[in-house]
């Protein structure tokens, strides 16, 4: 009798919580658009129209994804095998995927191969809630009984200040982790370590119906189940965790196994604030300078925009400008434009739409000359590996890994798309000490790792840079000898210059070393990858030797392996493109370090008449491995034709036209670089791709609001956009009749505010309102890098543009990448150059 007393009154609260949260009659209903995602007043809900993103594991932008008020609050829900699954955790594959618009159901089946185990996902509307059922063919395999459960994941920062209700019980979300854990036998990948005993959180909360943050319908989310659901923070066992309400799958059962019924708060009141997007920075008195107003589409207001100039006085003057026109759909909002490339006075400018207005900017003549500061002053500095890098009072980190490094294991595929061949291609062992390769160099991104196609990208930007427009610019003291690093403090040094022989050396480190170019150097496991705080901690400087224990030193070396591992198979790609960088480098390095160019030109032609002589090694992996080998082997021959002025190189640029000119795009920037050494039929051949180029480009700034070409990967586009701008500006140098310049000036906007969702400065310290929380080496203090360059919109498909500045472990959004940084210094300069009229 009390068990059956005990399953009435499990029965009852079942019942009363489906009430709960079921419509009421003047609740709007949700429906199944077009889109092929659940939409009602202020709320999406989307089951599958994303998917993890296996090039850089969970990306938080899958599964069941929550958008409430305009800000996606929830995501990942799904089938997992753990109750806080970090980064790299076992994802279960798309199989299919079924949208069947007349019922209003989603169904998605996935699978986990390794357990050859298939469950189905049905999302169906009920109202103004989403039902979701968990369908299996086949119980939950025994390997996984107790593990395997529906998660959803809601974002920290989305839940911070607010509460939460667990059927009776009430809490409030912790803004810092600080709940209970308990021990266990190993930890899992999340920990970021396999060896030794681990901890898993405990729930901070159960029960069979939760309401999060009942005090704010912008946030408010009803969830019921015929299961238990436990509330986690998975912050306890990392930083870049989230909170999740999970249910455990039941064991020995098949068909309809688990039910939720989830409602967000729907308000058919609501308006997203209208958006002015512009450049935070401002604009060339005779530039192009275009205000984008982004409108939620039921938003039919449509108050007078209007251009204030500040005076001296605080007033703010409104300024004639031209109406503001209708530009049209695009994803999910609808634009207005003004064009007000008219106003040429210099001053303080701020743009006012209703009730929002901007942050003040400038319209100034120099506006560009200083955009490039931060990047050199700071980013670049901060990210320079095997150097101790101090800042007045702060130090931002110490001598990092002056225990570079050890030889890859043989046929290891590794994390961030490192992998090892059959062969090491170098004489020594897997696991021997690679004496030479612990100098120069940067950090590749908000990681630690030194991507050897990030290096030389970087040394050809930079010297290009300084080349060009002359860059001088001396406020950091650069040490080699003592390998320490201060800025703000001059040394009479071309700060450029110095960057530039920073990353030559480490490219002649690994010539010297192996005889060849390599992978790169990256940390031997999850837990060094994903570590925070100063780099110089995440080993202890010392050459790992096997005869010692762990934690023996002796004579220098040290029985703990915690050095990097170098991935060292051979590629002619990574060869070709090392060649270029060292041959670039040159033309700066002469005259201010004439030994250092010196052996950057000796090994230069070396490995190029090496590689001409042999057939290609074409070993290739993921992003680490080079370019096209085409495209490298040209990119080689005009820097070595622009530094020797060889005929040698200038036949091989001749050669090789006729393929890269099937590539033109990419490889633009290249080839009018050798414009000036090659006959004048080169350039001649050259103009039929400018004119498919231009076209194109055409097409572009026709395709969105904001004319460039926004991507929708799952790693934005702040690089394509610097790419699309650097090589319009290339093309127009080159071939003013047929390219303008408006495209430069179009990247610039764009790259400071100019863009979807938001009018933030995507370079931090650059422009009034700019990235203050960013994903770099310093991201769990949610601060930023100044100079720093964030990948920007993430368009989470179907037609949802992001960026998050309240929550900076959004790699795919967030993380700043030296490549970036150094195109940012090139643009920069190359709008100042553009915006005064000279070449």
């Amino acid at each position: 009798m009390k068990r059956l007393r005990a399953s009435c009154v499990g029965i009852a609260l079942l019942l009363s919580s489906t009430a709960a949260i079921a419509q009421t009659p003047s609740e709007p209903a949700l429906q199944l658009n077009e889109k092929g995602y659940f939409e009602g007043p202020a709320v999406n809900v989307l089951a599958f129209s994303n998917w993890y993103d296996g090039l850089f594991a969970d990306a938080k932008i899958s599964g069941i994804e929550i958008i409430q008020q305009g800000v996606r609050s929830a995501t990942n829900g799904d089938v997992r095998l753990s109750a806080t699954p970090g980064q790299w955790d076992a994802i279960g594959a798309l199989v299919d995927r079924k949208v069947d618009a007349k019922t209003g159901v989603i169904e998605t089946t996935l699978r986990y191969a390794a357990h050859d185990w298939q469950y189905v996902i049905r999302a169906e509307r009920r109202g103004g809630a989403v039902e979701l059922s968990i369908i299996l063919d086949k119980p939950v395999p025994q390997a996984l009984a107790g593990k395997a459960g529906f998660n959803l994941e809601l974002l920290p920062s989305a839940y911070f200040h607010h509460a939460y209700m667990a059927d009776e019980r009430t809490g409030t979300f912790p803004i810092y982790p600080a709940s209970a854990m308990e021990r266990t036998a190993e930890r899992n990948a999340a920990s970021g370590r396999s060896e030794g005993p681990g901890a898993e959180p405990l729930p901070m909360a159960s029960g069979r119906r939760f309401v999060l943050a009942p005090e704010d319908p912008a946030r408010r989310i009803s969830v019921s189940s015929d299961q238990p659901i436990a509330l986690y923070d998975g912050r306890n066992q990392a930083q870049n965790g989230w909170f999740v309400l999970r249910s455990i799958l039941p064991a020995n059962k098949t068909g309809m196994v688990l039910q939720w019924t989830v409602k967000p708060q729907a308000d058919p009141d609501w308006l997203r604030t209208p958006v002015i997007a512009h450049s935070q920075l401002g604009y060339a008195p005779d530039g192009p300078k275009i205000a984008t107003v982004e409108l939620d589409r039921n938003d039919k207001r449509r108050p007078p925009i209007k251009l204030l100039r500040l005076d001296a006085n605080g007033a703010a003057v409104p300024v004639a400008t031209g109406p503001i026109k209708p530009w049209g759909e695009y994803l999910r909002y609808h634009y207005l434009q003004l064009d007000f490339s008219a106003v040429k006075q210099p001053g303080l400018y701020m743009l006012e739409y209703g009730d929002v207005r901007t942050a003040p900017f400038r319209i100034a003549q120099d506006v560009y000359a200083d955009a490039w500061h931060p990047t050199n002053d700071v980013y670049f500095p901060v990210a320079m590996d095997h150097m101790s890098v101090n800042e007045a009072y702060r130090s931002w980190h110490g001598d990092s890994h002056r225990d570079d490094a050890r030889q890859a294991p043989l046929n290891h595929e590794h994390i961030d798309l490192y992998r090892q061949g059959p062969t090491t291609d170098t004489r020594f062992k897997p696991g021997e000490h690679i004496p030479g390769l612990n100098v120069g160099g940067w950090y590749d991104a908000g990681d630690f790792d030194i991507r050897t196609q990030s290096q030389y990208q970087v040394v050809r930007s930079l010297a290009d840079a300084t080349e060009r427009y002359r860059l001088d610019r001396d406020t950091v003291s650069v040490d080699q000898a003592r390998r320490h690093v201060e800025i703000h403090v001059p040394d009479g040094k071309p700060d450029m210059v110095q960057q530039v022989a920073h990353g030559t050396l480490q490219l002649l480190a690994q010539f010297d070393a192996v005889g060849h170019a390599i992978h790169g150097i990256v940390e031997p496991d999850v837990a060094q990858y994903t570590h925070l705080g100063d780099a110089v901690n995440k080993t202890d400087g010392l050459p790992y030797d096997p005869v010692l224990k762990p934690g023996e030193v002796r004579n220098g070396r040290s029985g703990t392996p915690d050095d990097r591992w170098a991935f060292t198979s051979k590629s002619s790609a990574l060869n070709y493109g090392s060649i270029a960088g060292l041959a670039a480098a040159v033309r700066v390095l002469r005259g201010q370090d004439d030994a250092l160019a010196q052996r950057a030109l000796e090994t230069a032609e070396r490995v190029w008449q090496q590689e001409q002589g042999q057939a290609p090694d074409l070993f290739s992996h993921g992003n680490t491995t080079g370019g096209p080998l085409d495209s490298e082997m040209f990119a080689a021959a005009v820097e070595l034709l622009r530094t020797t002025r060889k005929p040698v190189y200038a036949a091989k640029v001749q050669a090789l036209w006729p393929t890269i000119e099937k590539s033109f795009d990419f490889n633009a920037q290249t080839a009018v670089a050798a414009i000036p050494f090659m006959p004048a039929s080169y350039r001649t051949a050259m103009v039929p791709a400018v004119q498919r180029w231009q076209a194109k480009s055409l097409e572009i700034a026709r395709a969105n609001p904001f004319a460039v070409p926004i991507t929708t990967g799952g790693w934005a586009g702040s690089g394509t956009v610097l790419s699309y701008a650097l090589t319009a500006e290339a093309l127009h140098r080159a071939f003013p009749d047929i390219v303008g310049r408006d495209a430069v000036f179009h990247g610039m906007a764009f790259l400071t505010g100019h863009h979807p969702a938001s009018d933030i400065s995507f370079v931090s310290g650059v422009g009034t309102v700019s990235k203050e929380v960013a994903y770099g080496n310093n991201r769990a203090d949610f601060s930023f890098i100044a100079g720093g360059v964030v990948p920007g919109i993430l368009v989470i498909k179907p037609d949802f543009p992001e960026n998050h500045e309240d929550w900076p472990y959004f790699w795919g959004q967030n993380e700043y990448v030296i490549p970036e940084g150094a195109a940012w210094i090139e643009l920069a300069n190359a709008a100042n150059h553009l915006s005064k009229g000279t070449k």
